[in-house]
Parts: C-alpha cells; sequence; structure tokens
C-alpha cells in the first residue's frame, strides 16, 4: 500500500510529553538517578545504547503489574491528535520509532492513531523486569534505518518523509528525512537540525505537510 508522504515523531517528550523510563524507575525508587542519566543521553554527551542498558538495569525488580500506572501517567504532546489528523486527512503515515518501549507504545500508539511504530523491549521473568533490554536496541541507526524502511514499504520517496524528534538519538533521522524538525529538543538538536518547531504543540507541523 502506498502514501502520499510519511511523518515519523520520536516518542518520549515528542509524541508524549513524558520519559517513560522514567516513570518506570519511579516504581522503583530510582525515578532522579535515571532522570539524570536520560538527560544526558538526550544531550547527547553519553552514548545512547550503553546509556540505555544502564539505565534499564535500574529497572531489575519492577513488577509489570506497575505498567497500567505508569500508562496512566502518559500525557499526549498537545496537538498531536490534530496532527495525526491531519496527516490522514492528507493521505500520509504516521510511524513512531522510539528508543522508549513497547510494553507502553503498544498501547499508546494506537490509541493516539498511529499506523506504524517500533520501540525497544524489556525483558521479564517471573512477572517483573529483569534489568535487560530484549533484542537489539533501537538507537539512531536503528531510528534512521526504521524511517527509510517504512518509506520503502508504503512507496514514500524519502523526499516527502518528514521526521520530528527531542533529542541527540533522533539526529540521524532528522537528517535522513526530507524535512527533519527540531521539536521540543535540546541544544544540540536545535543547532543542528533543519528546522526547529518552537511552542510545545504538535498542530504547528500542520502547515509543513505536503
Amino acid at each position: 500500500m502506498t502514501s502520499r508522504f510519511l511523518v515519523v515523531l520520536d516518542a518520549d517528550s515528542t509524541l508524549i510529553r513524558n520519559e517513560v523510563i522514567e516513570l518506570i524507575a519511579d516504581e522503583a525508587g530510582r525515578g532522579a538517578e535515571v532522570a539524570a542519566a536520560t538527560e544526558a543521553a538526550m544531550r547527547g554527551e553519553v552514548d545512547f545504547a550503553a546509556s540505555l542498558r544502564s539505565r534499564v538495569r535500574e529497572l531489575a525488580g519492577v513488577p509489570l503489574t506497575s505498567f497500567a500506572r505508569v500508562r496512566a501517567r502518559i500525557e499526549p504532546t498537545p496537538g498531536v491528535r490534530e496532527l495525526i489528523d491531519g496527516v490522514h486527512a492528507r493521505g500520509g503515515l504516521v510511524g513512531v520509532v522510539s528508543g522508549g518501549f513497547h510494553e507502553i507504545l503498544d498501547d499508546i500508539a494506537p490509541e493516539l492513531g498511529v499506523d506504524v511504530w517500533r520501540a525497544n523491549r524489556l525483558a521479564a521473568d517471573g512477572g517483573v523486569l529483569t534489568g535487560e533490554v530484549d533484542g537489539p536496541i533501537v538507537d539512531a541507526a536503528g531510528k534512521a534505518a526504521q524511517l527509510q524502511a517504512w518509506a520503502a514499504e508504503h512507496g514514500v520517496p524519502m523526499s516527502r518523509t518528514i521526521a520530528i524528534g527531542d533529542g541527540a538519538n533522533d539526529l540521524l533521522m532528522i537528517g535522513a528525512a526530507g524535512l527533519g524538525l527540531a521539536f521540543n529538543a535540546k541544544p544540540t538538536v536545535r543547532a543542528q537540525a533543519p528546522l526547529v518547531v518552537g511552542p510545545v504543540d504538535l498542530a504547528q507541523v500542520l502547515p509543513l505537510l505536503p
């Protein structure tokens, strides 16, 4: 199935206001430490994959039953439903590629009308998190590759792709897209992205759609 164009968003601090790993860490009483490490990773000060593995280790022992509380705390970013509806009205496709987790995104993405999504998975055993990532990590290169794969799958030229993100691990997909947008972004991302969206309102992207 072909689409007129493709919009791919990051999840944490872009599609949603939250950083999901921090919400899960709160369940383990380690929210502050993980939040500081996440901020460093988003600024591009540390390797994303190594940082993610380190932060996920802090989640060991968190019961899977706590995910319901985490999901209840998720706040969609203002304007996200308007943007997704606008993309669909124009014949486009919406994807989300995240360094976060399927365990949360699998509920949030379809609720918001996202068409396709990919994220990391958390390993669990006996109903609790083991503190490990299950499978390859979705990092900066993984995000850019997924954007290109979805474009090819749906017959969209790269010139008709839009990538939207906030962190340093979004820069490769922002650079690969026909139009890359820094949204709610860290300084290094604002400095390198072709275009910066100022207000934290995804409806601001609507005039840029093809």
